[in-house]
């Protein structure tokens, strides 16, 4: 009653997704501060040893849904599981990852149950709330922080009145981290019949395919990337010679894409992937909240920029005050010269 749920996803490999484990590291710290307990949701056909992969992160109670028509994934059988678990055992919090799947589930359980849910947070925290009419005290709220207006200002979110409190969190905003490996938790078989009807598997999936990511950003060491201020896609081609010399990635904010200088899948920032690598080059990047949210993590950022008083500067480790197109080509031309 009353703890932390996260629903786990499950990857076509039979593991669990990196944005679930992300979800559970960040829910063991939220419920020690609350000392309550955290919990897992699993719905799935087959699953490789599932206390070794959920223990370690801390996991006290696993609740497993397995039967061959859960996976792949669709939309009536795992809301309906989730739903009706909440209802019995009434979490406190509820966490989603923000995919595809999270961002369908979510918002059907929220509604389901009449709850509030903020999606795309970039922070969860615990702290009070006293209503200003009322002076009623709230104590103990999940603070659902997330940019808000365009990235203009940073919105805290709360739910003081109904529960679960729920939040959708991207992969990689949350750092994965394991709580201890001799952790051991209770694993509970829910039953399929007890929370399914027939009606719940009208929908038949007949075909798949499925297209492996062939663009690793998110686990780049080193990542170039470029804004609007880059110029052109013929410039971006400067970007990708820089990150062939060092070994690195080549990232992009929302303007460079939506400008057709690079694919969707470099993006990086709010609406696109969130990254932490050793070194962060920004090139003509201006620093917009939406993409400071997805790389600000980076240990050290070098920013290249003509604008001294750009946004990224202000978290930037290393600025080059000058023109992209003039500093890019002599980057290149030392680390081929120097390099291996």
């Amino acid at each position: 009653m009353n703890n932390i749920f996260v629903y786990c996803e499950v990857t076509e490999e039979g593991l669990i997704a990196d944005v679930s484990l992300e979800l559970l590291s960040k829910g063991r710290k939220l419920a020690n501060e609350l000392n309550i307990k955290l919990e897992a949701i699993v719905i799935c056909d087959q699953i490789q040893n599932i206390e070794n992969q959920l223990y370690p992160f801390g996991v006290d109670v696993i609740h497993i849904a397995q039967d061959s028509r859960l996976f792949p994934y669709t939309t009536l059988p795992h809301s309906s599981i989730v739903v009706n678990l909440f209802k019995e055992e009434k979490p406190e919090i509820a966490l989603f990852g923000a995919t595809s799947i999270g961002r369908d589930l979510a918002p059907r359980v929220a509604s389901s149950l009449r709850c509030g849910l903020t999606a795309d947070c970039t922070s969860l925290e615990i702290g009070d709330h006293t209503e200003n009419k009322t002076q009623k005290l709230y104590k103990n709220l999940l603070y659902q922080i997330r940019p808000a207006f365009g990235g203009n200002i940073i919105a805290t979110i709360i739910n003081p009145d109904t529960r679960p409190q729920m939040a959708t969190v991207r992969e990689g905003v949350m750092k994965k981290e394991e709580f201890s490996t001799s952790y051991k938790g209770k694993l509970k078989k829910l039953s399929i019949e007890k929370y399914l009807k027939e009606d719940d598997f009208l929908v038949e999936i007949l075909e798949r395919h499925v297209e492996q990511q062939k663009i690793n950003i998110k686990g780049a060491q080193i990542i170039v990337a470029g804004g609007y201020g880059v110029g052109s896609k013929e410039n971006f081609q400067m970007l990708h010679q820089l990150a062939e010399a060092i070994g690195g990635e080549v990232g992009a904010t929302r303007a460079a894409v939506d400008a057709g200088m690079v694919e969707h899948s470099r993006q990086i920032g709010q609406t696109g992937v969130t990254v932490r690598p050793k070194l962060y080059i920004a090139c003509g990047i201006s620093g917009a909240v939406q993409h400071r949210a997805g790389m600000d993590q980076s240990s050290k950022i070098i920013s290249i920029n003509n604008d001294p008083k750009a946004p990224i500067n202000k978290i930037a480790d290393y600025t080059i005050i000058g023109n992209v197109g003039d500093i890019l080509p002599k980057m290149i031309k030392y680390y081929k010269e120097n390099s291996k």
